[in-house]
């Protein structure tokens, strides 16, 4: 079971990040991911640094930890090709610390960027498929051409490979997409938000049964989940620093503007604190993570305080031994 902590770029700007990032690491975590976007979930106070640039800087002010994303959308705005290269260099400055999780995109980063709308899941789903091929066929070497129906390659390659390729993950909220990570990668990334048991039942399942059936072995699947966890010694404390999520509420919007959501959430009663494990005792919240842990290989724990810094040090002090004792 490996432990990690989820650096915010929704929340926080690049400098403070790292420094998250650092004390991540001497609090015994097990691993840093970090969000990727364009724009943030809401304007006021909102950040969104670019993710490569910044495990560029991780690499070299931390020595440990694994550093990946959840996740980059290699589909519209970014090219998979350029994900390719900018995550197997990467790989070459941290030897086997690097991890690429992919997803097939959210609104409020792509349509910025002058999609017309949003498109259908097939779409998306065709792009994401298409761009996992071009970035595994990239990291094995050689010339690569590829004619899909979205990207093409034209005798391309990468001329700086890590002697490890990173470790790929797919982000999947439902059957088919946790199928095909079953077949194609490294492991599986799901999100708290709708449980364990979807968590299990759902996505890793899927994927297991996949990758029995293309004749890999489901063992050797990451089974990743995210999970939220307002975790602070003052109860009321840990409900308020749910709201500056609040606009999680509105992702289905199809908008690019943070400013829409974040007006959506102000005008909204909602506490923000749904998918958030709230606690401030330390064995409460260790069995709140109890069906996560026996569900997954690793998890990415994601705060909302503001106070990241002592929340990692709470954490790593009252948590993660905790975790350890249970995973054995």
């Amino acid at each position: 079971m490996k432990l990690g902590y989820k650096a915010a770029a929704e929340q926080f700007g690049p400098r403070d990040l790292l420094a998250f990032a650092i004390e991540a690491e001497e609090a015994g975590f097990d691993s840093v991911f970090v969000s990727d976007h364009f724009h943030p979930f809401w304007h006021t106070g909102g950040h969104a640094p670019a993710a490569p640039p910044w495990l560029g800087a991780a690499t070299q002010r931390t020595s440990r930890v694994v550093l990946g994303t959840s996740v980059v959308a290699p589909t519209f705005r970014q090219h998979p090709a350029g994900v390719a290269q900018a995550f197997a260099t990467l790989a070459c400055l941290a030897p086997g610390r690097i991890a690429l999780g992919i997803g097939s995109g959210e609104p409020i980063n792509e349509l910025p960027l002058g999609l017309e709308a949003w498109p259908a899941v097939s779409e998306r789903f065709g792009r994401l498929r298409e761009a996992t091929d071009i970035i595994k066929a990239l990291w094995d070497g050689g010339f690569a051409d590829y004619n899909g129906s979205y990207f093409r390659l034209r005798g391309a390659r990468l001329y700086d490979l890590p002697e490890l390729p990173p470790a790929l993950y797919i982000a999947a909220s439902g059957e088919k997409v946790a199928a095909f990570a079953g077949r194609s990668v490294d492991g599986v990334l799901a999100t708290s938000a709708r449980g364990a048991g979807f968590c299990q039942d759902v996505i890793f399942n899927s994927a297991a049964t996949a990758a029995a059936v293309a004749g890999r072995d489901p063992a050797s699947l990451e089974r990743v989940v995210e999970v939220k966890v307002a975790y602070h010694p003052d109860p009321e404390k840990a409900l308020s620093e749910t709201r500056t999520w609040s606009a999680l509420d509105f992702l289905h919007e199809q908008t690019g503007d943070p400013r829409v959501l974040e007006a959506l959430a102000a005008a909204s009663s909602m506490p923000g604190a749904g998918r958030w494990l709230l606690a401030s005792d330390a064995e409460q919240h260790v069995e709140q993570l109890r069906p996560f842990v026996e569900a997954a290989t690793h998890l990415v724990l994601h705060s909302p305080a503001d106070d990241q810094i002592a929340f990692i040090r709470r954490y790593g002090r009252e948590i993660l031994p905790r975790l350890r004792r249970l995973t054995g």
